[in-house]
């Protein structure tokens, strides 16, 4: 066995293998908490317990009780000899302590010795009968010697021992090991091992997977009873246990491994000696076959290559054809059958040679000049001969077809250009080109015939490709050798002449139409030049008369002398209009005399502009309305001076009395609020103002004025801002601003009369309407009149206020005037002292009684009053009162009782 170096970690102590670490460090490899699972215990002190047995009764001895048989190191010593073929130390034969744990310190040693470090474990703990440490240390005995050494397809140990079983079991349905642990519950794959091994033992097909306990019980009896493995586990453990402790799957399954090793050892054996007869048998039948394969294969590569060979050229395409179709024949029936046959021949001979040396035989080595390289080397040769014989084939076929067709294609194209060219004769288009019809045409005309001679010559420029394609064609015959080359040669060069003749008329008809027609193009540029000066020239004549004549209205001396100057820059412009006529009228000049010089027909018409010289001419005539423009300017100027004299004399008079009423105006707004002492002295000093006021003389003035200026259409005026408008407007405002203010004063005199209101109070209500004017116009703001009530008591909330303005703005003007205020202030200061007097008045009139009679009413007041009174009041309900009797108490709240806003 090999010796490697092993830690083992089992609850407490710890097993390590650099070479097996994959299969000592599974995840639920010996965890401390897994030993504590009851089910995993039993199962592993069964399995173990078999497994020891199994080995133990070579030796004629069995262990009962795994942690106590083993306690005095004498079993465990036996085993280890049994498993290993190793005699170990002699073993102490007392019974006490020490004794003892010589003994398990001899075992422990051994497996150290086999590359094993056990770590965290003594004889003490074997020795106590630790039940965890017994187990663990068989599991260590158990991976050393019975699962270590398993090798299949260079995987090791447990990763080895599963892939046997999956190999094993792989055919088997419903098999599909995955690990030692869940796969194997079914029993179905401890069924499909026995079955694959020994089919004689069971029939798997009758199995079913949905009886676990039916086949681990079978594969458990079949083992033990024919294969001498014994029972190391229980049906129900598995099946009953969610996953089965792998250790006990592991090594139970490592008893197949070892179990069917030793027949399958022998069946290869076997297998392995009718194999090698076989292949020899097989060696000697391929080595013949390919002896005669050579042979014939070589034989028809010496018979083809000389036909190949043969490269005779032929003189028509048939022949050719015929040689061609002979080798498309080789090719497709005669060559591929051979190609088979050398394929075949070198897979047999590298089959034979793999086969060989795969028996260790020595290599195969054929006949002389039958080597594989010697039929490589002819095969060879004869493809390279095949592919010029090919190449040379389909050259000789090429000639042929170009030749051919090159002079079909000749013949056809010589045709074409010869139908053509009657065509040009029958048609007079050839003589055309040796006529001189363009002497006696125009440049129009001349540019039709120019445009005649280009669709001709894009005609001829088409068949030029043709013409040169026959020469190229008559060419490339002649390089082939085409046996008809005489006469291509002879029609070629007829065609060549022909052309060449076309060709030299075209371009002397060609060079006298462009002669003519940039003889004529230089006229017509001459025309254009004439169109191009005559027309801006005749629209600027037609211009300078239309504003020689032009009828003008102009309103001040700035617009008529603008005219002036316009007027005397256009006459600075006539000495440059006449030498733009004059240029004008040279052009004409030079083209009659071109045409004079090359006797050229002039149609006397230009095709660019119906102006004619004459035309030209006339326009230059009507230069004499520049003297009648100046004379209408003149005038116009001395009606434009007399005009601002009567601007100017307005404006001085305008300009003085637009102030002075501007002025009034202003001193009559201050009169209105400024004016003190009594409303008698007011009114007096206001009327005394009024008959001071006497402008009408110089307003009447003023008017004249205006009237002269509206006879002579003067609508405007620069030096004043005043019109007669405003200044009319201005008075009107001043006489009307003097009389409201005297009918304000006398209002408020028949306001203080009616009110019993006291001077005093109306210079202080005076004083406080100033104070919060503060623009000083005689009206206030809303929000000034407010303020005027605050400071003086009235304690006012946005209801009250709104309901005050409704009074005394009842136009909803936005401003409270000096009468509204004074009309509010005397009726809130006369209303407390009248309620009473009139509440007074009416109760004496009543005689103190809460009523009173039509006759009292009649008897105390005016006839107007009481009746009055009468059709206001109503009845009063009372049983102290007289028919008729009326409720004067509620008329007087309802005729006073608005007052208390």
């Amino acid at each position: 066995m090999t010796s490697i170096e092993t830690q083992v970690q089992y609850g407490p102590y710890m097993m390590t293998s650099d070479s097996e670490q994959v299969y000592m460090n599974q995840e639920d490899d010996w965890d401390r908490d897994l030993l504590l699972d009851p089910a995993w215990e039993k199962q592993q002190r069964k399995t173990f317990t078999a497994w020891c047995n199994s080995h133990l009764r070579k030796a004629g001895t069995q262990i009962e009780n795994i942690e106590e048989d083993f306690r005095n190191g004498l079993k465990l010593m036996l085993l280890l000899e049994v498993i290993s073929g190793e005699r170990l130390p002699k073993p102490d034969k007392g019974q006490m302590r020490f004794h003892k744990i010589a003994n398990v310190n001899k075992a422990l040693d051994f497996i150290c010795s086999k590359g094993v470090k056990l770590v965290s474990i003594g004889a003490e703990e074997i020795v106590d009968a630790n039940v965890k440490m017994t187990l663990g240390m068989i599991w260590t005995i158990i991976l050393r010697f019975a699962i270590q050494d398993i090798s299949v397809e260079e995987t090791s140990a447990k990763e080895g021992l599963l892939l046997w079983c999956q190999r094993k079991t792989a055919p088997y349905r419903n098999v599909n090991v995955q690990n030692f642990h869940i796969s194997w519950k079914d029993g179905l794959a401890l069924c499909a091992l026995i079955h694959r091994h020994r089919p004689d033992l069971s029939d798997y097909s009758k199995l079913r997977k949905d009886d676990p306990m039916g086949n681990l019980n079978t594969a458990f009896e079949v083992t033990e009873k024919y294969l001498d493995i014994p029972k190391m586990l229980d049906a129900e453990d598995i099946v009953n246990t969610p996953k089965p402790d792998e250790k006990a799957i592991m090594t139970y399954v490592s008893c197949f491994y070892h179990a069917f090793a030793g027949a399958e050892q022998a069946e290869t054996a076997a297998n392995r000696i009718c194999k090698v007869l076989a292949v020899n048998q097989e060696n000697e039948k391929l080595m013949e076959e390919y002896e005669k394969l050579a042979s014939e294969l070589l034989g028809w590569i010496r018979r083809t290559i000389p036909w190949l060979e043969n490269r005779v050229a032929e003189q028509t395409m048939r022949t050719m054809q015929k040689k061609l179709e002979d080798f498309r024949d080789y090719r497709r029936i005669h060559k591929p059958p051979k190609v088979q046959e050398k394929c075949q021949l070198e897979i047999n001979f590298n089959t034979l040679q793999t086969k060989l040396r795969l028996s260790n035989m020595p290599a195969f080595m054929p006949s002389e000049g039958k080597m594989v390289s010697d039929i490589a080397n002819g095969w060879k040769g004869l493809e390279q001969v095949e592919k010029g014989y090919e190449e040379w084939l389909l050259t000789e076929i090429r000639r042929l077809e170009r030749l051919d067709h090159l002079a079909e294609k000749f013949k056809q194209k010589c045709s074409l250009h010869e139908s053509w060219t009657s065509a040009l004769w029958s048609s007079g288009t050839v003589e055309l080109l040796s006529m001189k019809d363009y002497e006696s045409a125009s440049l129009l005309e001349i540019r039709a015939l120019m445009r005649i001679h280009e669709a001709f010559e894009s005609d001829l420029a088409a068949h030029q490709d043709r013409v040169e394609q026959i020469a190229a064609i008559a060419q490339e015959l002649n390089e082939l050798d085409y046996h008809d080359a005489v006469a291509i040669n002879a029609r070629c060069q007829g065609i060549c002449d022909q052309w060449d003749n076309l060709g030299t008329l075209t371009q002397k008809r060609r060079d006298s139409l462009e002669r003519v027609e940039k003889l004529w193009e230089t006229i017509d540029q001459l025309y254009l030049e004439f169109a191009k000066r005559a027309a801006p020239f005749n629209n600027w004549m037609d211009g300078a008369m239309e504003d020689l004549q032009d009828m003008f209205i102009v309103h001040s001396i700035e617009e008529i002398q603008s005219l002036i100057t316009a007027h005397d820059q256009f006459k600075a412009t006539l000495p440059e209009a006449d030498k733009e006529r004059m240029a004008t009228m040279g052009i004409q000049s030079e083209i009659v005399k071109m045409a004079q010089t090359y006797g050229i027909k002039l149609s006397g018409v230009n095709p660019y502009t119906v102006l004619s010289p004459q035309d030209i001419t006339n326009k230059w005539d009507a230069k004499h309305l520049v003297p009648l423009r100046d004379q209408m300017l003149q005038e116009e100027l001395a009606r434009q001076q007399s005009n601002e004299r009567l601007r100017h004399q307005f404006a001085a008079q305008a300009n003085i009395i637009g102030p002075w009423i501007q002025t009034k105006m202003a001193e009559i707004s201050h009169v209105s609020v400024d004016i003190a002492g009594s409303l008698e002295e007011q009114m007096s000093n206001l009327k005394q103002y009024e008959q001071n006021i006497n402008y009408k003389c110089n307003i009447d003035k003023l008017e004249g004025n205006h009237q002269l200026s509206q006879e002579g259409l003067i609508f405007n005026n620069k030096h004043t801002n005043f019109t007669m408008e405003h200044v009319h407007v201005g008075w009107e405002q001043l006489l009307t601003t003097i009389a409201r203010t005297i009918n304000e004063v006398e209002n408020q005199i028949l306001t203080r009369d009616s009110k019993g209101i006291s001077q005093e109070q109306l210079n202080e209500f005076r004083a406080s309407f100033n104070h919060f004017d503060r623009k000083r116009n005689g009206m206030m703001d809303p929000d000034d009149f407010c303020a005027c009530l605050i400071s003086m008591g009235f304690d006012l909330g946005e209801v009250e206020f709104a309901c005050i303005m409704t009074l005394v703005d009842s136009n909803n003007t936005g401003v409270v005037t000096f009468q509204a205020f004074i009309d509010f202030m005397t009726r809130k200061t006369a209303e407390t002292d009248t309620v009473d007097q009139v509440m007074t008045r009416e109760t004496v009139m009543a005689s103190d009684k809460t009523y009173i009679t039509v006759e009292e009413l009649r008897r105390e007041l005016p006839p107007e009053q009481a009746d009055y009174c009468v059709s206001r009041m109503t009845r009063y309900i009372g049983s102290d009162a007289p028919s008729g009797a009326l409720d004067y108490i509620s008329f007087s709240s309802a005729l006073y009782g608005e007052s208390d806003l």
